[in-house]
């Protein structure tokens, strides 16, 4: 069984939609992959192609996972633990997933599964890799089973796991990748949007050297009472009144001013935002697409709003640019 699962941008609202204000997000022609199949081994096996890993484990292993990995979320919940140790190596994340759905379909396997996952989502870069991830694995374990789950419980049992990765997820990740399309998210309420029409394009700085867990964090200690989050939630209604539309200057004025509120707030490295202001200068507009950083140079996803790619400036940056377009469909099964 194979299941797909599409990445996401946050087009405006990053940050400010943990705190209830409104965030926009497409879904993009990025995806994640899971390929779920019998062995005739006893034990579970996960092979994640991008990050060159292999490795089985017993039904048990798998639980005692499970239960440290949830101690270990309590406890940075209590504040005794960092999110960035809840998860002692990617492949938890979705070896958690996996017994969650086990525990929801209260099944037990009388034989070995193959869990093989593969993704061209850029990983840490904020694009929802890990969400469409464990989506996509959702998917394919619950339909290996013969199980068709209704959304809502595909999107709880997602948002739970990107809790761990992230603290406390705001949730757009899960439901884009869920549903696809584009959408205005706010405090788990959603409302369907048209995808942008607008010349885009991706700029990748960087893996940042921060855990998107960590720049919440840091946000969340400093900010967390500011009024900054009503100017955030001012330039997401004002892109969002443009966002069915090909005229680039209201457009671009909002990214611009959305990538200044969030400079305000530490998350964009100095290299990336000397690149932003050499796009500025050249006539576009562009702002991360993700948590961003609060230590290093990367930063990431960069999105760029321009009728032309910026191929001489990230040249002279190092940068690399690929075209992007919006995914219409969310996760589903593909064979």
């Amino acid at each position: 069984m194979k299941a797909i699962a599409p990445g996401k941008l946050i087009l405006s609202g990053e940050h400010s939609v943990v705190y209830g204000r409104p965030a926009i997000a497409m879904a993009i022609d990025r995806s994640a992959q899971t390929i779920v199949g019998p062995t005739n081994s006893p034990l579970v096996s996960f092979d994640l192609d991008n990050l060159d890993y292999s490795e089985s484990f017993t039904y048990r292993a798998l639980n005692d996972l499970s239960k440290r990995v949830g101690d270990s979320y309590r406890q940075f919940l209590d504040g005794s633990l960092g999110i960035r140790d809840v998860l002692l190596k990617p492949v938890d994340l979705f070896q958690y997933a996996f017994i969650m759905v086990l525990d929801g379909l209260h099944e037990k396997f009388e034989h070995g599964l193959n869990v093989r996952m593969v993704s061209n989502i850029p990983m840490g870069c904020g694009m929802g890799s890990s969400a469409a991830t464990v989506l996509s694995e959702l998917r394919a374990v619950g339909h290996y089973f013969r199980v068709d789950f209704k959304p809502d419980w595909h999107y709880r049992y997602s948002l739970e796991a990107e809790n761990l990765q992230h603290g406390r997820a705001s949730g757009v990740d899960s439901y884009i990748s869920l549903y696809g399309g584009c959408a205005r998210f706010q405090e788990g309420e959603a409302t369907r949007l048209p995808l942008p029409r607008w010349p885009m394009f991706l700029v990748q700085t960087g893996m940042p050297e921060t855990s998107t867990g960590e720049c919440v964090s840091h946000v969340e200690n400093e900010f967390a009472s500011s009024g900054i989050w009503d100017d955030f939630e001012g330039v997401t209604d004002e892109l969002g009144q443009t966002i069915g539309g090909v005229e680039l200057e209201g457009i671009q004025r909002a990214i611009r001013a959305n990538h200044r509120l969030l400079v305000r707030i530490g998350v964009v490295p100095t290299a990336v935002q000397n690149f932003v202001s050499a796009v500025e200068a050249d006539g576009g507009a562009a702002k991360i697409c993700g948590a961003g950083a609060v230590g290093g140079n990367a930063g990431g996803i960069v999105l760029v709003v321009s009728e032309t790619p910026p191929e001489a400036i990230c040249k002279a940056y190092g940068y690399e640019i690929v075209t992007v377009r919006g995914e219409p469909l969310g996760a589903r099964i593909v064979d």
